[in-house]
């Protein structure tokens, strides 16, 4: 049975994985430097350890590991040290109330290389520069509850394993493979090679609807597809292996990688609305390419 730690300073060094959780900045660094993450709240939490990611220490509010049994459980099977400390303890260490009653911190795993995750993947998301926690997070989601095989991120984007990132995905983030480009210049040059047909989803009115792209394909001049699709096509032939290109809050795709796109799709929409929140956008289109 795990024993438990009561603290009762949040400034003690045994809590030094858990300071300043609001804090993005210094949270990156101390993150790069000890190679951790926060996982938050008990399932989430469940699921990294499910995942094989390493824990390195349990923190759990008092009141919660009296008041729920299986918060008492997750405490009694932690293969790490598990402080208790006391809801205003918690606060003043993390920076806001920390209603779930529970945070792991993590270790990190070595990323795989891009080739590796896409190996065998028909369908992958590709984000370039996202740089809101949120809308990884979420985004990772919806590859996971649509059944998309991967993720891909562009070097700057932001860090799935960053604590809101994982939260919003509600463990999603570990249930994705997923890998981060070295080169965004050839990056997606090198999943075109892989067999990979590019997306790119975008406002821009001239894109080709992405309900028409999501069905049987046909060329722009109404004949059926002949099974190998070329820059011309509107559609996505059944069993092309995709790639769903989405772009930064805000911007959207770079000039670039819409260029390099085999394809620019759009959500058609009505009335003075002309762009969706990229989470929501990302959900919308992974639903209609899901049974590509």
């Amino acid at each position: 049975m795990t024993s438990l730690v009561p603290v009762g300073d949040p400034g003690d060094p045994r809590l030094a994985d858990y300071l300043r959780l609001t804090d993005v900045h210094p949270r990156k660094s101390l993150e790069l430097e000890h190679g951790l993450f926060v996982a938050e709240g008990e399932k989430v939490i469940r699921r990294a350890i499910g995942a094989g990611y390493p824990v390195r220490s349990l923190l759990v509010t008092s009141d919660k590991l009296a008041g729920q049994a299986s918060m008492a459980d997750l405490a009694e099977s932690c293969p790490g040290p598990v402080y208790v400390v006391s809801p205003e303890v918690a606060r003043q260490l993390t920076g806001y109330r920390v209603h779930r009653g529970s945070l792991a911190s993590m270790q990190r795993r070595p990323l795989p290389p891009v080739a590796a995750v896409t190996d065998r993947a028909q369908r992958i998301v590709v984000l370039e520069d996202i740089v809101d926690h949120t809308n990884v997070g979420a985004i990772f989601r919806c590859a996971a509850a649509l059944g998309f095989d991967a993720v891909i991120l562009a070097p700057r984007c932001a860090d799935p394993l960053y604590r809101r990132s994982v939260r919003v995905s509600m463990g999603a983030v570990f249930m994705v493979p997923y890998a981060r480009m070295s080169d965004w210049r050839r990056g997606l040059g090198d999943l075109r090679g892989a067999g990979f047909r590019l997306l790119a989803l975008t406002p821009d009115p001239d894109a080709v609807p992405i309900g028409d792209a999501a069905a049987e394909s046909r060329t722009r001049d109404g004949r059926e597809h002949p099974g190998r699709w070329t820059p011309r096509d509107t559609g996505v032939p059944s069993g092309t292996r995709i790639a769903l290109l989405l772009g930064t809050e805000g911007d959207g795709l770079s000039s670039r990688w819409r260029d390099q796109a085999d394809i620019s799709v759009r959500i058609p929409m009505r009335g003075a609305v002309d762009s969706l929140n990229v989470a929501s956008a990302a959900a919308i289109a992974c639903y209609l390419l899901a049974g590509r």
